[in-house]
Parts: structure tokens; C-alpha cells; sequence
């Protein structure tokens, strides 16, 4: 049997290809732009990329194992729901959430007015103080998939603790 330990760090990373037609959601915000992404559920890469932070933390693999694509119940679902649920698995494993540090890649649109609401969203759903969700916008510099404006990638870092 594993030794109990204090802190745990998980990495997570999400991609989606841009979609006409189609909501923005980062954060579970609404951001007002000419395209969405693409995905089963509203395609909210920030979200994917945090629940999969999580999950990587505590060792229960990734989202695709507890929301597949394949499952018509996830069809359009709030990625919020997907959070939350992990943030209840994590602490049936013993750990509570300390702090996030995520990224959003995306060229456009800016997205720097919508900060606070996207961290406030998100400390909601996991039930921390918004100084403990940072949440930084990045472009690719025309770089690439997401810098040709072909998709959007976030990236998320969680600390977890014992309790």
C-alpha cells in the first residue's frame, strides 16, 4: 500500500477546434464572439483542462473516462457539472484543492475583460476563494493550429492537500 501524501500537483491540457455557430464558454462564461468550439459537451476547454488537472492529481485518469464522448447524457452539457463532480471526487479521495494556475491559448478574441468573471465562475464551482483560481490569456503568436485560429488549447495546474 502507497504512503498517504500531504500534496499532490495535477496537470491538465485541452484542445478544441473552432466552430461556427456555436457558444464561446471558458469558465462557464459566455464570451461574445463569431465562433464557439467544437466538442460533445459546450466545449469548455478552460473547464477540461482544470477537471483533468484534477483528476490527474488524485489518479482517477482523465475526463474522457467519466464523460465520454460517446455517452449522449454529456451531449451539450455544462463542463461546470464536469468540475464540480471532480472536485467531489477529490475530496472523497481525502484532498481538498488549494490553488489553480491555468491558460487559455486563443488569438482572438481578447479576452483580458472577461478575467474575473471566468475566475469567479470557477472558484464558485469548486468552492475556493477566487485568489486561488489564477487564470492567464495567451495568443500563439500565429503559431500553429490555435495561432492560424483553427482551435483553442487552455493548459491547468492544480495543488491538492490532505485533509
Amino acid at each position: 500500500m502507497s504512503e498517504v501524501r500531504p500534496l499532490r500537483i495535477g496537470q491538465g491540457w485541452d484542445v478544441h477546434r473552432i466552430a461556427t455557430g456555436r457558444k464561446l464558454i471558458l469558465g462557464g462564461i459566455e464570451v461574445p464572439s463569431e465562433f464557439g468550439l467544437e466538442g460533445h459537451s459546450d466545449a469548455d476547454v478552460l473547464s477540461h483542462a482544470i477537471t483533468d488537472a484534477i483528476l490527474g492529481a488524485v489518479a482517477l485518469g482523465d475526463i474522457g473516462m467519466h464523460f465520454p464522448d460517446t455517452d449522449p447524457r454529456w451531449k451539450g452539457a455544462d463542463s461546470l457539472v464536469f468540475l464540480r463532480h471532480v472536485c467531489g471526487l477529490a475530496s472523497e479521495a481525502g484532498y481538498r484543492i488549494v490553488n489553480v494556475d491555468s491558460t487559455v491559448i486563443l488569438e482572438r478574441p481578447k479576452l483580458k475583460d472577461f478575467r474575473l468573471a471566468i475566475r469567479e465562475s470557477l472558484a464558485g464551482c469548486m468552492g475556493l476563494p477566487p485568489d486561488c483560481v489564477s487564470v492567464k490569456f495567451k495568443t500563439a503568436e500565429r503559431v500553429g493550429p490555435v495561432g492560424e485560429g483553427r482551435s483553442a488549447e487552455a493548459q491547468a495546474v492544480v495543488l491538492l492537500e490532505r485533509i
